[in-house]
């Protein structure tokens, strides 16, 4: 958690100061962009239209799995799930407000493109889905296939925003680590779940184990 934490205060601080960082950002960003429909139906994914009802039908299926086994304390993964998803806007609101970075010039003149919400969004909603998916899942087979799929759909909501001129390669990759922190902490909280059910601890279903 630490390093991507890290990472994440250096990029900003590089927009803040108008660092040499953001004079390789903006070659990568004009060798890059390309404006065409394809990239924006990719950017497209990390709406909150799209990612956000993703999540919310895991977090249903997450809480019927949890009530029907008898889950001690079922209730803990749905929920800090869905604080996390609350927390993106409350965390990249304000840091655009303050960073105030202008827009490629594929967009508007306008401000407030640094961090990427759209790739906040769909990291924190596609991968927290992915997490709680996870317990549930028996093969490891299964398992593989819903992490690379959720790889692959922020990658591609990521490689859409670029290409479309949307956001700086910068914007999303700083928002890449701000997800990053923020699933470290979900995973830290499921991962106490995971062991105290493992532990046996009496549920109000099961009874004393």
């Amino acid at each position: 958690m630490a390093f991507p934490a890290l990472l994440f205060a250096l990029i900003t601080w590089q927009v803040v100061a108008h660092g040499p960082l953001l004079r390789l950002d903006g070659r990568l960003s004009r060798a890059v962009v390309h404006p065409d429909r394809f990239s924006e139906l990719l950017s497209d994914l990390g709406n909150i239209q799209v990612a956000v009802p993703v999540l919310v039908i895991v977090i249903g299926y997450a809480v019927h799995r949890g009530r029907a086994t008898g889950t001690d304390r079922w209730w803990l993964p749905p929920a800090a799930a869905a604080v996390l998803m609350a927390l993106v806007p409350a965390i990249v609101v304000p840091l655009k407000d303050w960073t105030a970075r202008p827009g490629t010039p594929a967009v508007p003149p306008a401000v407030g493109y640094f961090p990427s919400g759209h790739t906040a969004t769909a990291a924190i909603a596609y991968g927290s889905a992915t997490l709680l998916l996870l317990p549930w899942l028996r093969s490891r087979a299964a398992r593989r296939g819903v992490v690379a799929g959720c790889a692959v759909v922020v990658l591609a909501v990521s490689f859409g925003l670029v290409r479309r001129g949307y956001h700086w390669p910068l914007d999303v990759v700083a928002s890449w680590c701000l997800a990053t922190a923020l699933l470290t902490s979900l995973r830290l909280v499921l991962s106490r779940s995971m062991r105290r059910r493992s532990s046996g601890t009496p549920s109000s279903r099961t009874g004393p184990s």
